[in-house]
C-alpha cells in the first residue's frame, strides 16, 4: 500500500488517504487500548481525589474539583465540534485577497506561492486521519479559492484551546495554594489569641478573676489616646490631602512587604466578630476565612462566559505589527497592583474613621466593616478582577509554550525576542504576587464588609437552614393557594396566633434566603 502510494506521489498524483477500512484491526484496537486506559485511570484519579476531599469535609475544594469537570467536559465538546466540522469548513472557501488581512504574520496568495501553500495544507489534510473523512484538499483550489481554515490550523486551535484551559485550571489552583501556604502564620496569631481567651476564662472563675470582673463592670476602662495603638500609628500619618496622597503610596508599597501584620490581623478580626458574631467572642475568624477563600476556589478555577470572550478578543488582535501581546501581559500586572493597593488602602481607610472619629478610646479598638470601603461598595468586584487576572496570565503562558512547541522560539508569530522575554517575566512575577500578597489580603479584607459568608456557619447548619427556609416557602405557598381558594383549615380561635407568627416566620425567612 505504501509502495502504491509512493507511485502516485511519483506520478504526479495525490496519495490516497488511509481510512479506518484499510487500517489493521490491531493498530485500531491498540489505539483505543491505550485512549481508554488513559481516560480511566484520569476519572478515577478524580474520583479518588473526589473521595478524599469529602471525607476531609472539604466541600468548598470538592465543589471546585466538579467546576474542573465542568470545564473538561466543555473541552471535550469543543474537541468534538472541531472535529466534527473541520470537514465543512475545507468547503467554506474564499479569495485569497480575503487572507491578506489581519494576519499574525504574512503570507503571500499570489502567483507560484499559492499552488506551494494549497499543496501544503493538502499534505497536512493528507497526513491526518480525521481529513480523510472530509472534504477533499482540491475541493477550493479547484475553484481558484483557498479554504478559509486548513485541517493543520484546526488541529493546532484546537492543542492551543486544551492547553490555555489546563494552563488555567494549574496555575489557579497554584495560587490558591501558594496564598493559603502565606496565611498559615495567621493560623499562629489566631491561636495565640484563643489561648489568651481560654486563660482569661479560667482566671474569671478565681475570687480574684471575679473581683476584677466586678470593678470592671462598676467601674470605667483604661482610656488610650488613639495613636497608641498600634494599628492606628502604623496607618494613621495625619489630616489632609497630602496625607491621603501619602496613604495611597504607601499602600501601594506596603503590599510588597508585609501586607498583614499581626495588629492588622488582631484589628480586623475583632472588628468583624463585633459586627456579625458580637456574642461569640471565641469565634474562630482564621478558619472561616479559609473556607471563605475555599469556597471562592470553585469561582476562580471556572473559566466564564468573559473569560471565553476575552480570548476571542484576543485572537482577533494577534496581527502582524500590532504588538498587542505586549500590553496584554502589562494589563494584568498594572490590575494586580491597582487592587492589591486599594486592598491595603482599606486598611488604611478602616484606621482613619476611627483616627477621625475619636481622641481617644475606652477598652479596645474596634473598626466599623463597611460596603461603602469597596468599590461601587460591591466587594465581590476585587474577586472578579483577581479572576480576570489569573486568566489573562494563564493565556500569556498557555500561548508562549505553545508558540514555543509548535512554531520555535524564531518563528515569526512569536514576535521579537526581548518582547518575548518580558512578556513571559511579567506573567510569572505576576502570578508570583497574587500567590504571596494580593490574594492573602483579599482572604482577609473582603470580610471587611457588611454581610458576611454562608461558610461562617458549619455545613450541617447550612443544609438545616436551606431545607428550613425551602419548607417554609412551600408552606407559605399552600396557605396562600388554600386562602385564595376560600377552604382555610385554620381554627377562628386560631386566627390571631396565625397572625402573631406568621409576619415574623416571613422576615426570618427572607433574611434566611438572602444569607444562603
Amino acid at each position: 500500500m505504501a509502495g502504491g502510494g509512493g507511485k502516485a506521489a511519483a506520478g504526479g498524483g495525490e496519495a490516497p488517504a488511509i481510512t479506518l477500512e484499510h487500517t489493521p484491526t490491531w493498530i485500531v484496537s491498540a489505539v483505543c487500548f491505550v485512549i481508554v486506559i488513559i481516560s480511566l485511570l484520569f476519572e478515577r484519579l478524580l474520583h479518588r481525589l473526589g473521595k478524599r476531599l469529602k471525607k476531609s469535609r472539604k466541600k468548598p475544594l470538592y465543589e471546585g474539583l466538579l467546576k474542573v469537570k465542568e470545564e473538561l467536559m466543555l473541552l471535550g465538546f469543543i474537541s468534538l465540534l472541531l472535529n466534527v466540522f473541520q470537514g465543512l469548513t475545507q468547503k467554506i472557501c474564499v479569495k485569497a485577497s480575503v487572507m491578506d488581512h489581519l494576519q499574525p504574520c504574512k503570507l503571500d496568495f499570489s502567483g507560484a506561492k499559492t499552488a506551494k501553500t494549497t499543496a501544503h495544507l493538502a499534505a497536512a489534510g493528507v497526513r491526518r486521519l480525521l481529513a480523510g473523512g472530509g472534504a477533499k484538499s482540491d475541493y477550493c483550489e479547484k475553484k481558484g479559492l483557498v479554504p478559509i481554515l486548513s485541517v493543520e490550523a484546526i488541529h493546532q486551535l484546537h492543542i492551543f484551546i486544551f492547553v490555555l484551559a489546563v494552563s488555567h485550571v494549574v496555575l489557579s489552583a497554584v495560587t490558591v495554594l501558594l496564598g493559603i501556604a502565606q496565611t498559615r502564620k495567621w493560623q499562629h496569631w489566631e491561636n495565640k489569641i484563643q489561648a489568651s481567651d481560654e486563660n482569661g476564662m479560667m482566671k474569671e472563675h478565681s475570687p480574684l478573676g471575679k473581683w476584677i470582673i466586678g470593678m470592671k463592670l462598676s467601674g470605667p476602662q483604661m482610656i488610650k489616646h488613639v495613636q497608641e495603638f498600634p494599628f492606628i500609628k502604623n496607618h494613621f500619618k495625619g489630616h489632609g490631602k497630602r496625607w491621603k496622597t501619602f496613604g495611597w503610596l504607601r499602600s501601594f508599597l506596603k503590599q510588597f512587604y508585609g501586607s498583614v501584620t499581626e495588629e492588622d490581623y488582631v484589628t480586623m478580626r475583632l472588628g468583624f466578630i463585633m459586627k456579625h458574631c458580637r456574642g461569640n467572642p471565641k469565634f474562630n475568624f482564621y478558619k472561616y476565612m479559609i473556607r471563605a477563600l475555599e469556597d471562592d476556589f470553585k469561582k476562580v478555577v471556572g473559566i466564564s462566559w468573559y473569560l471565553w470572550a476575552m480570548l476571542i478578543i484576543f485572537l482577533l488582535l494577534n496581527v502582524q505589527g500590532w504588538y498587542v501581546y505586549i500590553w496584554i501581559s502589562a494589563v494584568p500586572f498594572v490590575m494586580l497592583l491597582v487592587v492589591g493597593t486599594k486592598l491595603e488602602h482599606i486598611i488604611t481607610e478602616l484606621a482613619h474613621q476611627v483616627a477621625e472619629k475619636h481622641t481617644a478610646i475606652e477598652g479596645e479598638l474596634v473598626v466599623s466593616p463597611s460596603d461603602e470601603l469597596f468599590w461601587f461598595h460591591r466587594p465581590k468586584i476585587v474577586l472578579l478582577l483577581i479572576h480576570i487576572v489569573l486568566f489573562q496570565n494563564a493565556f500569556e503562558i498557555a500561548f508562549f509554550f505553545w508558540l514555543l512547541v509548535t512554531y520555535g522560539f524564531k518563528s515569526c508569530i512569536m514576535g521579537n525576542k526581548g518582547y518575548v522575554i518580558a512578556r513571559l517575566v511579567i506573567s510569572v512575577i505576576s502570578q508570583l504576587l497574587c500567590g504571596y500578597s494580593t490574594l492573602p489580603l483579599y482572604a482577609i479584607v473582603s470580610h471587611m464588609g457588611t454581610s458576611f459568608k454562608k461558610v461562617i456557619f458549619d455545613e450541617n447548619v447550612v443544609e438545616g437552614l436551606a431545607n428550613w427556609a425551602q419548607n417554609a416557602r412551600r408552606r407559605n405557598a399552600r396557605a396562600a393557594r388554600t386562602q385564595n381558594v376560600g377552604d382555610s383549615p385554620v381554627d377562628e380561635s386560631n386566627v390571631g396566633e396565625v397572625q402573631m407568627t406568621s409576619p415574623p416566620t416571613k422576615s426570618v425567612q427572607q433574611g434566611t434566603a438572602r444569607l444562603i
